[in-house]
């Protein structure tokens, strides 16, 4: 959530109003579907990666202030944490050496800014949770001190009425009680954003919560919390919990998450929008000046604010983004299931994979999406969370019965035989539609070509890392303290990290 917001109570008063100015928002926006106000395809893509700092003896450092104002540069913002950074990419059209190019400008962008966070003896580093932070590291006192941040703290408890309860059985089981939303920072991930027109929206949509089990299962990164082995992508249902605005009564009656997967395939962004008014209280009922329905009057483009500040406090996976370049309104989808790291070229190759599965995806005839159940697409996203590169997924095969034509069947399937027989070729012919170079389409897809057939992604890695440690005879911090530096070390080489040593 970037909205600049200014700290400060409510009343049921700014409530009352602040409903009836998010009814007329989605008014306007169904008007400007109506009369397709929203820009043509350009098929432009962005990025963003939420970043920590860690200090040399792989342990978290509370300095994004000081840090920030070292690199002074606007593509580097706060996030939750005060060990947290975000950078932010520049929007690219998906065409030609754009892979290449984005990954240059990453390496670039990220090296200058950790030579500067070593200014005061910090190192930025990609991992979806650090290792070492512990409880003690995510209390109220390390939120960054952001307007925006601490009322969302103060809004989500207000909400919950009680502490939040953290509580994970994985590999080992995390219970853990806060009396604020800071576990959330541990959680960083990359967004990968895609331009779309309305007609292509919930196609690519669509496409993309079905691709979401395979991005985790190839990418997961982040097995550890709080020094505890839980799943391979603890991450998820960390920010799952540490957001959670439900009491135990609310969610044993079932009212829905607020960082939610979905339940259902959609027919229009238009679900979307009209499903996070209906779902979710206002967490922020803040009210802008504007008037949409006189704006589009008017010829204008309405900043629809009070939608979009209430979209960001919806987590989805996949979640519909409204935005203004130039005057002119589009629509985008972006992809929050990725893990940061571990190195430029495996992000550049997790987004490879992704634009051009879901490229595929979304172009099918026959889409995925009507032969498998959006139940299964659920749970093949919890699957690959829990077992990451060992995941079996459910996926609709075709098969002919008695010489007639081919009918769907559903059956589960090893992740890495799903990607190497069947999505890998798929996202190749999609970089091939959005125009990418061969080369390029071979050097990055190929790093997820040889995760699948080595087994290894970032959460493997780190837990192999981990348990060497321990049979070196060192405790379980400083196990994790060395895995952690051996991992910055690594991370620095640029080297993908199917290649890296354990």
């Amino acid at each position: 959530m970037g909205e600049k917001v200014a700290a400060g109570g409510f009343d049921l008063s700014d409530r009352q109003r602040h409903r009836r100015r998010l009814r007329q928002c989605l008014t306007a926006l169904e008007r400007m579907l109506e009369e397709k106000r929203f820009d043509r395809p350009q098929n432009l893509m962005g990025l963003e990666i939420e970043l920590n700092l860690v200090g040399a003896d792989g342990l978290p450092r509370m300095l994004n202030h000081a840090v920030l104002e070292r690199i002074a540069s606007p593509d580097f913002q706060t996030e939750l944490g005060q060990f947290n950074l975000e950078v932010n990419i520049a929007p690219h059209r998906l065409s030609a050496r754009v892979l290449d190019q984005l990954a240059e400008e990453l390496r670039t962008g990220l090296g200058y800014a950790d030579r500067k966070a070593r200014e005061v003896a910090a190192g930025i580093v990609m991992i979806g949770i650090l290792p070492t932070l512990t409880e003690e590291d995510l209390g109220s006192a390390n939120l960054t001190e952001v307007d925006r941040y601490l009322l969302l703290n103060e809004q989500i408890m207000v909400a919950r009425g009680e502490e939040i309860s953290v509580d994970i059985q994985g590999v080992e089981r995390l219970t853990y009680v806060a009396e604020s939303i800071a576990a959330e920072a541990a959680c960083t991930s990359v967004q990968l954003h895609l331009q779309v027109t309305p007609g292509r929206f919930a196609d690519v949509w669509n496409a993309a919560q079905a691709a979401t089990a395979a991005q985790i299962a190839v990418g997961a990164n982040a097995p550890f919390v709080f020094g505890r082995e839980l799943w391979c992508e603890s991450r998820t249902e960390l920010f799952l919990q540490a957001t959670d605005t439900r009491p135990p009564e609310l969610q044993a009656q079932g009212v829905r998450p607020r960082t939610w997967f979905g339940e259902r395939w959609i027919d229009s962004v238009h679900d979307l929008f009209e499903e996070n008014l209906a779902y979710f209280p206002a967490l922020l009922p803040l009210c802008g000046e504007e008037d949409p329905q006189r704006v589009l009057d008017e010829g204008g483009t309405p900043d629809l604010y009070e939608l979009v500040l209430h979209n960001g406090t919806v987590y989805r996976w996949n979640r519909p983004v409204y935005g203004i370049a130039d005057g002119v309104p589009h629509l985008r989808v972006e992809n929050r299931v990725l893990p940061a790291g571990p190195t430029v070229t495996d992000v550049i190759a997790n987004a490879a994979f992704y634009y051009g599965l879901v490229r595929t995806l979304a172009d099918e005839q026959r889409p995925v999406w009507g032969r498998l159940s959006f139940d299964d697409a659920a749970a093949n996203f919890e699957r690959a969370c829990r077992r990451g590169i060992d995941a079996e997924l459910l996926w609709p095969s075709r098969r002919r019965l008695g010489g007639v034509a081919p009918v769907s069947s559903v059956s589960a399937v090893p992740a890495v035989r799903l990607v190497l027989d069947e999505l890998l070729p798929m996202a190749a012919d999609g970089l091939d539609a959005w125009g990418i170079d061969a080369a390029d389409r071979d050097r990055y897809l190929g790093v997820i070509e040889q995760r699948c057939r080595r087994r290894v992604n970032g959460a493997s890695w780190q837990s192999q890392a981990f348990h060497r440690e321990l049979r070196s005879g060192l405790g379980r911090q400083a196990a994790l303290a060395a895995m952690t530096r051996r991992y910055c070390e690594l991370t620095r080489t640029g080297e993908p990290v199917h290649t890296w040593p354990v």
